[in-house]
């Protein structure tokens, strides 16, 4: 398993013997560190995770947490000897070093990315901008002002697809108000000011960080980088606790949404909150749902909707698990005609999945596909270090790499069924319809 993964990552192919231990500690500050050492190329990437993502935004402004990452890019404040740089100005230090910081929010995290060269005399210039983009943002009011514009008409240009629509409405009945369904709008933009955007940075600590460092540096080397990525974030005693957020509400009633919108397809989503990342449930739910919707042309899904009646081209289901319970959803398009034939098929054969769980041959397949597949989620440093990241932030075991094959073969038809069982309430999914047969007749 540790060559076959070690050939997988080609920076490991060299030694018969290669694995990919993960070592993990923490510093003074409290920031915690998982590294995976790869000497076969000098470079090293790096992901900085806070819980400061968009379950946290106000109701009334989503995508705070994203606009204000995102921001971080467009200029830096002078501070502690170093001048002030506008957004072009850093765009060309970054060239300059051949490397590159990005920044971004999700649903539970904010997230802060650095790739560079090892070379001992570019690595410590471009952590030490890395440094200054992650603390020091100048949030310029007048770029705010045009992202803002430029936001907007993005959303409103998205607003003209009904893939758009059915997803926000689609988001909104399944969270039933949680952040998770949240999504930027022209209105909530409108509500962000440069103020707000400085609050959530503020609360960037050093003790909250999760670093996942993935190159060609030792532990010792390591560990000097994150000191210094995170050296200009304010710190202290202890970090300033978070207020907890509420779990995502189980749906009660079934529902449906029928929205009309002139398009050539109807577009249709289906599902409900599903389960955390922690759930003890998480390989079962995972190798049934490549039966399931995950398979793509070997799915029960595909073989219903569309092999068997031509209802769909595209027909799939995935889970979405996060901090909190994201969701199961199945999706499809099809001609507005056939809309409510196609929901029917599509929840009977959740129904029965849940009911009957896989077949011993599905099952097989299943595994075989996923085992198969592994390696190459792990075959260059981008790749293995969002899986680090993923392992650093749901707090997986170390030996996670090691174990995951094991994990998967491990999985038995009835632990797929009882947990599908567990999880799934057909009887109570919402469904979105937009553009359907049934939205039609409301017009």
């Amino acid at each position: 398993m540790k060559h076959i993964l070690a050939c997988a990552t080609f920076l490991f192919c060299g030694a018969a013997s290669a694995a990919l231990p993960i070592q993990q500690w923490s510093q003074p500050s409290g920031a915690r560190v998982w590294l995976i050492e790869t000497h076969g190329l000098p470079m090293v990437d790096v992901q900085v995770d806070f819980d400061n993502g968009g379950r946290r935004d106000p109701a009334n402004k989503a995508g705070l947490a994203n606009v204000t990452a995102e921001m971080t890019a467009k200029g830096l404040a002078a501070r502690a000897g170093q001048p002030a740089l506008d957004e072009n100005q850093l765009g060309e230090a970054w060239a300059d070093l051949g490397a590159s910081f990005g920044a971004g929010a999700g649903s539970d995290r904010m997230s802060f990315t650095l790739r560079s060269l090892t070379d001992p005399q570019l690595l410590p210039r471009a952590v030490l901008l890395g440094a200054r983009q992650l603390a020091e943002p100048a949030f310029p009011e007048h770029v705010w002002v045009r992202e803002r514009q430029r936001m907007s008409a993005a959303i409103r240009e998205a607003n003209t697809r009904p893939a758009t629509v059915a997803n926000r409405e689609y988001q909104k009945a399944v969270y039933g108000g949680h952040p998770y369904g949240y999504e930027a709008t022209e209105e909530s933009l409108a509500a962000i000011a440069v103020a707000d955007m400085r609050a959530v940075h503020a609360r960037l600590q050093p003790c909250g960080a999760k670093v996942s460092v993935v190159g060609d540096v030792t532990r010792a080397q390591a560990d000097r980088l994150v000191t210094d990525l995170l050296a200009r974030l304010p710190g202290g005693a202890a970090c300033t606790p978070l207020p907890a957020v509420a779990e995502v509400p189980p749906l009660q009633a079934a529902m449906q949404r029928n929205i009309p919108f002139a398009s050539a397809q109807a577009h249709v989503l289906i599902g409900q909150p599903g389960y955390k990342r922690s759930d003890p449930d998480y390989f079962p739910l995972m190798v049934g749902n490549y039966t399931l919707g995950g398979g793509s042309f070997v799915s029960r899904l595909v073989t219903e909707v569309r092999e068997k009646r031509g209802l769909s081209y595209s027909v799939y289901s995935y889970f979405q698990p996060g901090t909190h319970a994201g969701a199961f959803t199945v999706g499809l398009q099809t001609r507005p005609d056939q809309a409510a034939q196609a929901v029917q098929v599509a929840r009977d054969v959740v129904a029965g999945f849940v009911r009957d769980g896989p077949t011993a041959a599905e099952l097989k397949a299943a595994k075989d596909f996923l085992v198969g597949g592994f390696p190459l989620n792990l075959d260059s440093n981008r790749k293995l270090l969002g899986t680090l990241a993923a392992i650093a932030w749901h707090g997986l075991p170390l030996d996670y790499l090691d174990t995951w094959t094991r994990e998967v073969e491990k999985v038995t038809a009835d632990q797929v069924r009882a947990a599908f069982a567990r999880k799934l309430q057909p009887e109570r999914m919402v469904t979105v319809i937009v553009g359907g047969a049934e939205a039609a007749a409301q017009r």
